[in-house]
């Protein structure tokens, strides 16, 4: 019992000691920590604190003659050590979170994404073939003409869909913005959802 007792007043002693050494050399380590290549100005009160800790799990201080000199010497390696990580991480600059800022407007997102829907939903109310006229109008850029050759239809019937389409989508969309609303909105489906 009597020598846990003595390891622990021998601790005691020995953390009472480090914490004057800290508070003695706290600011000369510090300076010379800023001296050092390699140690930036916001790491320097890192560094400091891994020399401190370092000191406390060294349990033979009892060898060492002059503590200042010591200290100054573990800070070296550890203003050293710190270097050669640095070295080896990657830079990086404030400037490169705003490369990492999205440009999407949250708003006109939600917006689009309703008109989306809103759209959809419209779209299903027309028939299969208007669908198909729409899409390989508006989707694959197609001329009437084209349209209608594909669809083994006349250039006149093609031209009915789309007119009536857009009839019908106004209708139930409820705008009254005509072409240009409606093709936005129609350019802006995807190929799948028509």
């Amino acid at each position: 019992m009597t020598t846990d007792s003595s390891q622990r007043t021998a601790c005691g002693e020995s953390h009472s000691r480090l914490a004057e050494w800290f508070r003695e050399l706290r600011a000369p380590l510090r300076r010379f920590i800023a001296r050092r290549r390699g140690v930036s100005s916001a790491d320097l009160d890192d560094v400091a604190q891994e020399v401190f800790l370092r000191l406390l799990r060294y349990d033979r201080e009892e060898l060492v003659a002059d503590p200042k000199s010591y200290l100054f010497k573990v800070a070296a390696n550890v203003a050293s050590e710190w270097s050669m990580r640095a070295q080896q991480r990657l830079p990086h600059a404030s400037s490169w979170l705003d490369d990492l800022i999205d440009d999407v407007d949250v708003v006109d997102n939600t917006e689009r994404v309703q008109r989306d829907a809103e759209l959809d939903a419209a779209l299903t109310t027309l028939s299969p073939r208007t669908r198909e006229v729409l899409r390989l109008h508006f989707h694959e850029g197609l001329t009437r003409e084209a349209i209608a050759r594909r669809l083994n239809v006349t250039q006149r019937m093609v031209k009915r869909d789309i007119v009536n389409a857009y009839t019908r989508l106004r209708f139930v969309l409820g705008e009254t913005d005509h072409r240009s609303s409606l093709s936005a909105h129609l350019s802006s489906v995807k190929e799948n959802r028509v």
